[in-house]
């Protein structure tokens, strides 16, 4: 799941606006290069996307060192849609009818699956922003909570003035109900880490995204594996090397923290991807200290992560490092880890400045707004999501189609333009692992008839 935290403001927007926040950061090559072929780009993500229907809705967590813009988390139940700028919210209303045709083209009634997080103000504010949005794409939507201590309809009402109504799943034969409400499509935003709930399992309507992609079963080296192959086939086509949009990665399986086993393995694999990365810096001039970012290779929310800047690092784990390294949401233990390039963010936000990273949201393959996630006592080599960060939201204002080149690689539209082009080579990786999954969820002609 993203982040999640207080709702923002911002101005109005009545198209595809363009960005104006104050955000500083260094120039960047790769803007430059996919300004010059944006028509190619264009193109070639239209063909790829016809081929690879997108996600439903999706997050990519970037990462900005002005040599190397890379993503380093691809989130397929999004939370944190709170922070998205309200002059959003056409762009998403926009995005979300087609998605929903995709799956359900006479649908009229979507029930979300949230996560267990009743206690958690963030969390339910992000439900509220989510079902705000499909209700204002002309659905009826209902909130349907898994928590089997809930047995009646339960309202809570939000500090933004917000109420949300949770009501229990109810199953019958192969459809699931609120009430009398028997929607045509299931919205899942629960990770489900902990497995997929019976209730969902095998149902006659659409359940997106598939529960197979849950952090059960999904890895994140899978996902990087196809975002790697795919980041090869951009790299090609626009004439530049992929690892400036690439991090390179290990995956090191077999982890017991807490029994202290499989070190030799995790160092191993730092050792190499450290290596890895000095000769790309080496290769291009560049004066940093290469670092990996250890973690769970299933899970969110910021756990399980750590930055490691030599392989003696990872050798000789505290305990309460390898108490933090063991365990992931829901108590889920750790049993394999990716080593992932650390991507430096070399983006701050104001005074005094405060590292920042950007964070994009889209609803199937269109780029519909995000935030930059800040924090005020963390490093430009270190992970942002942790307590203590704040959210800024992408502030627009005036209409801009398309990026403008004359302005150079550093203006605004143009910064977002390149996020954009990258957070949907993610989202292309993320469709080509739903690809194995589609035709387990493909709606039958009883899920048509939506409440």
């Amino acid at each position: 799941m993203g982040t999640m935290q207080k709702d923002p403001s911002g101005p109005s927007v009545t198209s595809v606006p363009h960005l104006t926040t104050a955000l500083s950061g260094p120039l960047q090559e790769i803007e430059t290069r996919l300004l010059e072929r944006q028509d190619d780009i264009e193109q070639w993500l239209h063909a790829e996307w016809l081929r690879t229907p997108a996600p439903f809705y999706t997050s990519v967590d970037l990462r900005n060192a002005g040599f190397k813009l890379a993503p380093v988390d691809t989130n397929l139940f999004p939370g944190g849609f709170n922070n998205l700028n309200p002059a959003f919210q056409p762009l998403c209303v926009q995005a979300v009818q087609m998605a929903v045709e995709r799956f359900c083209p006479l649908a009229r009634g979507v029930l979300i699956i949230p996560e267990n997080h009743t206690r958690n103000p963030f969390y339910l504010e992000n439900l509220g922003a989510l079902a705000q949005i499909l209700k204002r794409a002309g659905l009826n939507v209902r909130i349907g909570s898994l928590l089997p201590e809930l047995t009646t309809p339960t309202s809570i009402s939000l500090a933004s003035g917000r109420s949300l109504l949770l009501e229990p799943v109810q199953r019958e034969g192969n459809r699931v109900k609120v009430g009398d409400f028997y929607p045509c499509l299931v919205l899942l935003n629960n990770d489900l880490s902990v497995g997929p709930p019976p209730l969902l399992v095998d149902l006659a309507q659409a359940v997106v995204p598939p529960l197979k992609l849950g952090w059960w079963k999904r890895l994140k080296s899978g996902h990087f594996t196809e975002y790697g192959r795919i980041a090869t086939e951009f790299a090609d086509r626009v004439d530049l090397d992929p690892w400036f949009i690439d991090p390179i990665f290990r995956r090191c399986g077999k982890i017991d923290f807490h029994k202290r086993t499989g070190e030799d393995c995790l160092a191993q694999n730092v050792t190499e991807v450290l290596e890895a990365i000095r000769i790309k810096y080496r290769a291009y001039g560049i004066d940093q200290e290469p670092f990996v970012i250890v973690k769970a290779d299933a899970g969110t929310y910021g756990m399980g992560i750590m930055t490691v800047r030599d392989p003696k690092d990872v050798s000789g784990l505290n305990r309460k490092q390898r108490n933090k390294m063991a365990v992931v949401k829901e108590g889920h233990q750790v049993q394999d880890v990716l080593v992932q390039e650390g991507v430096y963010t070399f983006e701050t936000w104001g005074t005094p400045p405060a590292v920042a990273e950007p964070v994009v949201y889209l609803f199937d393959r269109f780029v519909v707004g995000g935030f930059y996630r800040v924090h005020s006592t963390r490093g430009s080599d270190e992970n942002l999501n942790a307590p203590g960060m704040h959210f800024e939201s992408l502030a627009f204002a005036d209409t801009c189609g398309l990026p403008d080149a004359n302005r150079g690689p550093d203006a605004e539209p143009n910064r977002f333009y390149a996020y954009g082009v990258i957070a949907r080579l993610a989202a292309l990786a993320a469709a080509r692992e739903l690809s194995v999954s589609t035709a387990a969820n493909a709606v039958s002609p009883a899920a048509e008839s939506g409440s």
